[in-house]
């Protein structure tokens, strides 16, 4: 019986947790574009990318952006498309290139 609710308490506290994570992508692997075109898409944008991985399902990049800001973006491995960007910026510079006008 105790064996039996440790089991339940495990696969609950997994069941949370892939609730919770909402910011994970899940485009099937078979649907994947190669690492090294999200790269040249990135660079294309003045980007220097200094490393590309995969978090949570998604394509994490880190590197500069065309200012020399610090940007870390995730990336849809299926479309490219951007799921999340922080970009840490060098005092007090524009951040409305950013942003849609």
């Amino acid at each position: 019986m105790k064996n039996k609710m440790i089991a339940v308490a495990i696969a609950s506290f997994f069941v949370s947790g892939a609730l919770l994570a909402g910011d994970d992508c899940v485009d099937p692997v078979a649907e994947w574009q190669p690492k090294e075109e999200l790269r040249q898409m990135m660079e294309s944008k003045g980007w220097q990318v200094n490393r590309i991985k995969v978090d949570d399902g998604c394509y994490e990049v880190k590197g500069l952006d065309r200012d020399g800001h610090e940007v870390e973006g995730k990336f849809s491995p299926a479309t490219l498309k951007i799921v999340e960007l922080e970009i840490k910026f060098n005092g007090s510079e524009d951040a409305s290139t950013y942003l849609d006008k």
